[in-house]
């Protein structure tokens, strides 16, 4: 795969992604409780749970999709609790979705030109891209960096479901983002097509922090640094993979065992 540069992360004390505290609650339903997160520039950080455990709205409240109900948070250092969405994006986070947002009727290339030039100044031009466009030369490089350079020409809805979700990640990756948020980006993928996902996750610049959502706990354990583990809304669980891999707690809610229980258990000890 071809090697992409991204923008150099802030001082090495500086954490990428600062959470302190952070609530969501829809009405009586509190999806997200009490959450706090320290992760470090250039860190991959896994955040799984089963179904329901509030992770995409956890995703929703960094990506500023959502407000929190309390808490705050920070990126780079700087507070950017009440800041929306956009506003975020231009300070450097870039997010993939559970469903996909590619557009199946134009090809690959087209998908992540129309990224490339979504992020730079006179983006509403309307004007034909010749082979040598900088835009142009920059989509074929994301597509190679994410393993479809021998699929340029074909349609979106071309692509194998697996495919698929490489191109979104490629066009998550456009904009140069300082931290990349992945929603699980294995959902639907085939355990042919798992292993492909890893290693380009594996491979993407160590220079940009990655945090993904993921339910399949062994592409998570296989991409992270560290390990945040979430049971109904709240954080039960953070640890290197290898202590993930081990923990009774993590194997218990992933079988679906008296998870509750014995999460409230651990946190009243």
């Amino acid at each position: 795969m071809a090697t992409l540069r991204f923008a150099g992360a802030p001082g090495v004390n500086t954490p990428a992604l600062l959470a302190t505290g952070l609530t969501k609650a829809f009405g009586a339903l509190v999806a997200v409780r009490d959450v706090s997160l320290n992760i470090a520039a250039g860190e991959r950080r896994a955040i799984i749970g089963t179904n329901g455990a509030g992770k995409s709205t956890l995703f929703n409240l960094v990506a500023g999709d959502f407000r929190p109900s309390s808490g705050t948070l920070e990126l780079f250092g700087q507070d950017v609790t009440p800041l929306p969405a956009f506003q975020r994006t231009r300070l450097g986070i870039s997010r993939t979705y559970q469903t996909s947002r590619v557009l199946s009727g134009l090809s690959v290339l087209d998908n992540l030109y129309l990224a490339v030039r979504g992020v730079q100044s006179r983006r509403f031009s309307v004007r034909l891209p010749r082979e040598t466009d900088a835009c142009r030369m920059r989509s074929r490089a994301l597509a190679a960096s994410v393993g479809l350079a021998t699929r340029v020409d074909a349609l979106a809805n071309e692509l194998s479901h697996g495919e698929q979700r490489q191109l979104e990640i490629g066009m998550a990756l456009a904009g140069e983002p300082r931290l990349l948020l992945l929603d699980e980006p294995a959902a639907g993928l085939s355990p042919a097509e798992r292993p492909m996902l890893t290693r380009m996750l594996r491979e993407l610049p160590r220079d940009m922090t990655m945090v993904l959502i993921e339910h399949d706990m062994q592409v998570a354990l296989q991409v992270a640094d560290r390990v945040t583990v979430m049971n109904e809304g709240a954080v039960v669980f953070d640890g290197s993979p290898q202590e993930a891999a081990a923990s009774p707690l993590v194997e218990l809610l992933y079988l679906g065992k008296a998870g509750r229980d014995h999460a409230a258990a651990n946190q009243g000890a």
